[in-house]
């Protein structure tokens, strides 16, 4: 059974892009109580997670009216979980910037992703597989 996390606000949160990544943010923020949107572009995704996403949808993240109509310019935070279109997570970005969404966290999968992420102003970059990487070594030392 997942664990709430004590004294924590219940937030609204949209995850675009729901590969491996963006799964993982979805499901574990619905486990811990959040209310969650899941975006994505393929319908094969989207079907695949209907039954453990209460709202997942297919829509092009790129379109800020798309998102409007979903109500993610509603949301407390969008997390952009596009790895592997440099395009599309930056247009994605910029519609959530263009809805008001203030608090936006986006995955970079290089360096200069990341950069161009960093100077759009998002509020955090994450690197998963590097964050990751950092992390187990630290485990495995004892660090």
């Amino acid at each position: 059974m997942a664990r709430k996390a004590k004294n924590a606000e219940k937030k609204s949160v949209a995850v675009i892009g729901l590969g491996r990544f963006g799964e993982a943010v979805a499901l574990r923020l619905v486990a811990l109580g959040h209310e969650v949107i899941g975006i994505d572009g393929n319908a094969d995704i989207v079907q695949k997670l209907a039954d453990d996403l209460p709202h997942v949808v297919q829509a092009d993240s790129t379109e800020a009216e798309a998102l409007r109509a979903l109500g993610v310019n509603e949301v407390d935070y969008a997390v952009v979980a596009i790895g592997a279109s440099l395009e599309g997570s930056v247009l994605s970005v910029l519609a959530l910037q263009e809805l008001g969404v203030k608090d936006i966290w986006a995955k970079a999968s290089t360096p200069q992703h990341g950069l161009i992420l960093t100077r759009l102003g998002v509020t955090k970059v994450v690197y998963p597989e590097a964050d990751m990487g950092h992390a187990l070594a630290e485990q495995l030392c004892g660090v």
